[in-house]
């Protein structure tokens, strides 16, 4: 099994498809269409399904994929291993990130700034990948090499979490609202509330439905938004209200936060890394340097 057929492999997996899949190689579509089918014959069996407009996994590519990233990690980690004996880091480092995270403690810029101050000849390539549930999850399968996720509960296997900052989520709720002058509110006070928040998997809205499981409360959601700006506008002109780490919204006018009395979500924010350590010399000096800033 040669490596160039790995890696066709796992840029079509990918891309879902051939064309993209030589952009990312750089190559002609007809070398990876080769790779993937001297790949398929040295197996013995299909690894992709094609059509005229898709290209799937088989089974038999879904149980080859995560081994398949595993080997060329792998070969990246040793390359970089040898470069650092020559004289320095070099390669690349996929990280994942989610939203509006220079507007919180942890400053993921920070940490690149201080890694690229450090490992100059090292690519680092970073990615809003949408939600926390789904950059734990491209860690798990080896397609990001470390991520900054704010996940609550258990993560899938192959991952842990390495806790870099907790901030105690509250009510947001427009300076007029009747809540904005109390002091604290409970959760069955907000038991008939109408709530904007973001989709499910997203680092706050997986917090705010775990705390609400938790006190008994099923929140009524009626505004379900990508992004924490349209949280707070909506919640600005009243239209719901919503939960959310005051750091996000600390300087948003016309938005009063009140704090919840008893059973507050938590956002925390970690480090989702491989369980077995990260894959590469230039992973895991970059996640040296995250836990460390949180530790100074």
């Amino acid at each position: 099994m040669e490596l160039r057929h790995l890696r066709a492999f796992v840029a079509v997996a990918d891309q879902r498809s051939f064309t993209r899949a030589a952009a990312e190689l750089q190559v002609v579509q007809s070398a990876v269409s080769a790779s993937v089918r001297g790949l398929e014959q040295e197996l013995g069996i299909a690894v992709f399904t094609r059509t005229t407009q898709r290209v799937d996994l088989t089974d038999a590519g879904r149980a080859l994929l995560p081994e398949a990233r595993r080997a060329l990690a792998a070969l990246d980690g040793g390359r970089q291993a040898v470069e650092q004996v020559r004289g320095g880091l070099r390669g690349r480092v996929e990280v994942g990130t989610m939203q509006a995270q220079a507007m919180r403690a942890v400053s993921v810029a920070a940490i690149v700034a201080r890694f690229r101050r450090d490992h100059p000849a090292v690519e680092v390539r970073v990615r809003h990948t949408g939600a926390s549930a789904d950059s734990v999850r491209m860690v798990a399968e080896g397609r990001l090499e470390l991520a900054f996720a704010a996940f609550t509960g258990r993560p899938p296997a192959g991952v842990v979490l390495h806790q870099l900052d907790s901030e105690e989520m509250q009510l947001a709720c427009a300076s007029d609202h009747p809540f904005a002058g109390c002091a604290r509110v409970t959760w069955a006070q907000l038991a008939d509330e109408p709530f904007v928040d973001l989709l499910p998997g997203w680092g706050t809205r997986m917090a705010a439905d775990r705390a609400a499981a938790a006190a008994g409360v099923e929140r009524r959601i009626v505004y379900e938004l990508n992004d924490s700006e349209s949280i707070i506008d909506f919640t600005r002109h009243a239209l719901a209200v919503a939960l959310l780490p005051p750091s996000l919204a600390r300087r948003a006018p016309g938005v009063a936060f009140v704090p919840i009395a008893r059973g507050a979500p938590q956002f925390t924010t970690s480090l989702a890394l491989p369980d077995d350590g990260p894959r590469s010399p230039a992973a895991e000096a970059l996640a040296e340097i995250a836990l460390a800033s949180v530790r100074r």
